[in-house]
């Protein structure tokens, strides 16, 4: 059993009320959680302290999640952290796999859900 305080939760949405909510339900569950609202920070990852898993919007603002999978899996220093894409697209569900993620849920998602997948890629 992973000790959760140790793992490294990079939480990426451009939606500050979900953002703010899903930080404190997995902080609740005892991950250590960095949020961000923007996808500036997810391109720069290789200078900063790397996260254990990365749970990333699709649609944010100014940027692509897709493509910011692509990024993250195309360099050798970030591509084996696990991305979960989420989303409340409704086509987003038939394309997370293309983009390269590891695992997908939609918006609005079940908390027990999202920890279950989270466990599942740590």
């Amino acid at each position: 059993m992973n000790n959760k305080l140790n793992t490294k939760i990079l939480l990426v949405d451009d939606n500050r009320d979900i953002l703010e909510a899903v930080q404190l339900l997995l902080e609740d569950a005892g991950y250590s959680v960095l949020a961000i609202d923007n996808g500036e920070y997810v391109e720069h990852l290789n200078k900063n302290p790397l996260p254990d898993i990365i749970l990333l919007d699709m649609l944010l603002s100014g940027k692509d999640g897709t493509q910011l999978i692509t990024k993250l899996k195309a360099d050798q220093l970030t591509k084996n952290i696990p991305v979960i894409l989420n989303s409340a697209h409704p086509q987003a569900k038939n394309m997370w796999k293309a983009s390269g993620a590891d695992d997908f849920i939609s918006k609005p998602f079940d908390i027990d859900e999202l920890l279950n997948i989270i466990e599942k890629h740590l």
